[in-house]
C-alpha cells in the first residue's frame, strides 16, 4: 500500500506549504511530494522581471512585482488544478496580498491608491469560489529564536546581512496573517515537533495529520 492510500490523501489533493523564511517550505514541499509521489511547484524567481529593479526603488516598483507576482501565482494555481491535481506546492497566492502587499503600503513603499486597486484585483481573481483554492494549506510555524537559529545556520549572504528586526517584524506580521486567514483549511505544523532531515520517520506523523484533518474537513473533489 502506497503512503497516499495508506493515509488517505487523495491522488488529486493540492497541498500548499505557508510560512516566513526560515521554517523549511522547500524541504517540506520537497520531502512531502516525494513520499506521496506529487508533483512539486515552486516558485520561479530567475525570470522575473521587476526583482531587481524592485530593489533598487521599493516605491516605484513595488506595485508592479505584486502584480507580477499575482498573475504568476494565479497561473500556477489554475495549472495545477487542470493538470489533475497531485501537487505540494511552495508558497500560497495568499501570502502576497496578506502580509508583503500590506507590509508596503503601512511602510509607505506602496501608493495608498496602488494597494486599494492590487487588492481588488487580487479579490476579484482569488476570493472567489470559481477560484481553485488547495485542499489544504500546511502553515510551518515555530518560535522566532528557532527561526532565526535556522537562518543562521544556513548562512546565506543576504540573509545574514538582513537585520534581526526585519526577521522579528516577519515573524510578527506571519502569525498576524494565519490567525485570520480563511481562504482554505489549514494545518498548523510547529517546526521543533518534526525533523523530517535527521529523523524521516516523522514524515509518516505529518501524513498521518494531513490524511485526518483532510478527512475532517472533508475536502474532496471526486
Amino acid at each position: 500500500m502506497n503512503l497516499r492510500d495508506k493515509y488517505g490523501i487523495p491522488h488529486d489533493a493540492v497541498i500548499t506549504i505557508a510560512g516566513t523564511v526560515g521554517v523549511g517550505k522547500s524541504t517540506m514541499t520537497k520531502t512531502l511530494a516525494e513520499a506521496l509521489d506529487f508533483k512539486t511547484s515552486f516558485e520561479k524567481v530567475d525570470t522575473n522581471p521587476y526583482l531587481d529593479r524592485f530593489y533598487d526603488d521599493f516605491s516605484k516598483w513595488s506595485f508592479h512585482l505584486q502584480i507580477y507576482f499575482l498573475a504568476e501565482r494565479f497561473k500556477e494555481q489554475k495549472r495545477m488544478f487542470e493538470y489533475g491535481g497531485g501537487f505540494i506546492q511552495d508558497r500560497s497566492i495568499y501570502e502576497d496580498t496578506g502580509i508583503f502587499a500590506r507590509m508596503h503600503k503601512e511602510k509607505g513603499t506602496m501608493d495608498p491608491v496602488d494597494y486599494e486597486t492590487y487588492t481588488s484585483l487580487f479579490d476579484a481573481m482569488v476570493m472567489t469560489p470559481y477560484f481553485p483554492h488547495p485542499d489544504l494549506l500546511i502553515y510551518l510555524e515555530g518560535s522566532l529564536e528557532s527561526i532565526i537559529g535556522r537562518i543562521q545556520e544556513r548562512g546565506r549572504p543576504m540573509e545574514q546581512q538582513t537585520p534581526i528586526t526585519y526577521w522579528e517584524e516577519m515573524h510578527g506580521r506571519y502569525e498576524d496573517w494565519i490567525d485570520n486567514f480563511n481562504g482554505c483549511p489549514v494545518l498548523r505544523l510547529n517546526i521543533n515537533d518534526y525533523d523530517i532531515v535527521k529523523r524521516p520517520e516523522d514524515v509518516e506523523k505529518i501524513l498521518d495529520r494531513i490524511g485526518s484533518h483532510l478527512t475532517k474537513t472533508a475536502v474532496y473533489r471526486g
